[in-house]
């Protein structure tokens, strides 16, 4: 008996003397910090197609050259517009570059009073198209840039009698100029794009003649602000801790 009193003693003072070692071991367990936030950052680089949508305003001047020799008259030549773009861009840390094609269906028309002759002058612009470069600078999903290529316009002329309101003659027109413009567009989802844009088209002057009546000399500047909505393919958002 006296024997496994002892054993039980020794097994006790062991005990006693391990356990602070072991608390020791636990409390020396390493911490595991939490992962940090992830801050997302907004990719432009990628194919995008888009639709767009607003209204303009084209300058036109009339200078008859034959049979007479002098200015008709100017007016704007005022309406709404609809089309789509479709371009690539591509990102380097901040700054973006892009390519773009852009066409356009519009209702431009406006009219003058010939200031010589019993007749009205009407000018309307009824489609252009877009070939352009972009370069941008981003901040996350905000992007702005400008842009700048060769325009195309699809144009009709009309010749009207005063006193009868009859056409006297017309002409068609496709005019080629060049464009530059600027705009602003905000990232609202990782493949969706919203923004704004202003774009000026130059038209150099062009002798248009109506056949059996007359020759006029006539230049063309288009001013437009577009609301624009695109989708982007791939180029997922990216990640940083």
């Amino acid at each position: 008996m006296k024997k496994y009193v002892l054993l039980a003693a020794v097994s006790l003072v062991a005990l006693s003397a391990t356990a602070p070692a072991l608390a020791a071991d636990l409390a020396a367990r390493p911490y595991t910090k939490a992962p940090a936030m992830v801050a997302a950052i907004y990719d432009w680089s990628g194919f995008y197609i888009g639709i767009n949508g607003g209204g303009g305003s084209a300058r036109s001047t009339w200078d008859q050259t034959a049979p007479f020799i002098g200015r008709e008259g100017s007016h704007d030549a005022t309406g709404g517009t609809v089309g789509g773009q479709i371009g690539y861009r591509w990102q380097s840390g901040q700054w973006v570059f892009g390519v773009e094609g852009q066409g356009n269906w519009a209702d431009f028309t406006g009219d003058n009073v010939s200031a010589f002759l019993a007749q009205r002058n009407r000018s309307k612009i009824d489609s252009f198209g877009l070939i352009t470069g972009q370069v941008g600078y981003a901040w996350n999903n905000v992007l702005l840039y400008v842009k700048g290529g060769a325009a195309v316009v699809g144009a009709k002329y009309d010749v009207f009698s005063t006193a009868s309101g009859a056409l006297l003659a017309s002409n068609d027109q496709t005019r080629w100029g060049g464009t530059v413009g600027a705009g602003l567009e905000f990232g609202f989802a990782p493949n969706w794009s919203v923004g704004v844009e202003y774009n000026h088209i130059f038209l150099s002057d062009k002798d248009v003649t109506f056949a059996g009546l007359q020759t006029d000399r006539i230049r063309q500047d288009v001013d437009m602000g577009l609301v624009r909505l695109n989708y982007k393919f791939g180029g997922p958002i990216l990640g940083r801790y």
